[in-house]
């Protein structure tokens, strides 16, 4: 059976982490196989407690490895670790870095350039905007984005690299074969063609709520800096820009509105001293980052009559709801509708989410604080 097998099966026992694992490699001088198969009063002598080694009987008993090891791979997912070249090195900078990590897709080195974007489930039109932008400016300039495929920013930040024709890596809080949330299933198979999908948590590990704290340890390791985009005070968030801080890394957190929940971590990050996100070139310049020769803004395309013309007028920078710009253009809703659809198409107008539209800048400039 392939060595990693036995990685994997140490991982498997609740309670061993990156400080027993070293210590097990170190008692049996690197032979996990024997380790494994050691009886338990040789394995409390490398250090495990009675409890971790009652752990690992229990594991032995019900799992049978070799076909655990043929479904991984059968799955198609590969098993990198802390031994190996293939091992992200930014990652095994940190502190207790996972032992093992489990990937469906590919590692570069060029993921070494990452930057890690967070943030809320519950993200506004303006944080959709900036996790947007933001995305596709470092993709385009050659940064990898990080984020942990979670509903909200994660999600937008993911997709936006993507289409930029970026990489992006995804964290999951469960086994990589397991998409959560669900929907994101058809963004998780984009993500495997151009980045992919990792975990610390063996395959068949479900999507529970403790997991998910950890893994962000893991987002801002693989990062060179962290940057929050919206976030409330018990945000998730918060926790993944706390570890990046621990980790030596740069927090950038973008400023809102003192009025918006959603902007409460991020103003109160700021304030403890996070470097405030006004530019998405400002993520470059703090981390010394030459940037790629991005190609100018596309000309907008010209209104094409009175309706688009007058559409034109009425949205601006600031998300505006279908009705509201029925209201102020003074066209019939089924015009407006038909002719938002076209504009959007041609890139003039964007959706920003419920049924919400802003007008495309010609340039990504300076982040306006919505109120």
């Amino acid at each position: 059976m392939d060595p990693k097998a036995y990685w994997v099966a140490f991982n498997l026992v609740k309670g061993i982490g990156a400080v027993r694992m070293r210590a097990v490699l170190d008692a049996f001088e690197g032979d996990l196989e024997a380790a494994w198969r050691a009886p338990g009063e040789r394995l409390r002598a490398a250090g495990l407690s009675p409890r971790i080694v009652e752990n690992l009987t229990a594991v032995r008993k019900r799992v049978d490895l070799a076909e655990y090891w043929e479904k991984i791979r059968k799955l198609g997912i590969r098993v990198i670790t802390w031994n190996e070249d293939d091992y992200p090195r930014r990652l095994l900078e940190i502190n207790q870095p996972p032992p093992v990590i489990y990937l469906r897709g590919t590692l570069t080195p060029e993921d070494g350039r990452a930057v890690a974007i967070v943030g809320t489930r519950r993200i506004t039109a303006y944080g959709r905007q900036v996790s947007e932008d933001l995305a596709t400016f470092l993709a385009l300039n050659g940064v990898t984005v990080v984020s942990g495929l979670a509903r909200g920013v994660d999600a937008v930040a993911h997709a936006a690299a993507v289409k930029a024709g970026g990489r992006s890596l995804a964290v999951m809080g469960c086994g990589v074969e397991r998409i959560y949330p669900p929907e994101h299933r058809q963004l998780a198979e984009q993500l495997i063609a151009h980045g992919g999908l990792l975990s610390d948590y063996a395959p068949g590990t479900p999507p529970e709520s403790a997991n998910f704290p950890p893994r962000n340890r893991i987002i801002s390791g693989l990062a060179m800096a962290t940057v929050v985009v919206e976030a409330g005070e018990e945000s998730g968030a918060l926790i993944t820009a706390t570890f990046a801080g621990e980790q030596g890394r740069e927090v950038f957190a973008v400023p809102g509105s003192i009025l918006a929940p959603q902007s409460r971590g991020c103003n109160r990050l700021i304030a403890e001293g996070a470097h405030p996100l006004l530019t998405p070139q400002d993520v470059l310049d703090v981390l010394k980052l030459d940037g790629r020769e991005v190609p100018p803004p596309a000309m907008l395309a010209l209104p094409a009559d009175e309706i688009e013309a007058r559409l034109l007028q009425v949205v601006g920078s600031q998300p505006l709801h279908v009705d509201d710009i029925r209201a102020q253009s003074g066209l019939p809703i089924e015009k407006v509708t038909a002719a938002l659809a076209i504009m959007e198409l041609k890139g003039m107008v964007k959706q920003v989410g419920g049924m919400h539209y802003v007008g495309v800048r010609e340039e990504m400039g300076s982040y306006e604080v919505e109120a």
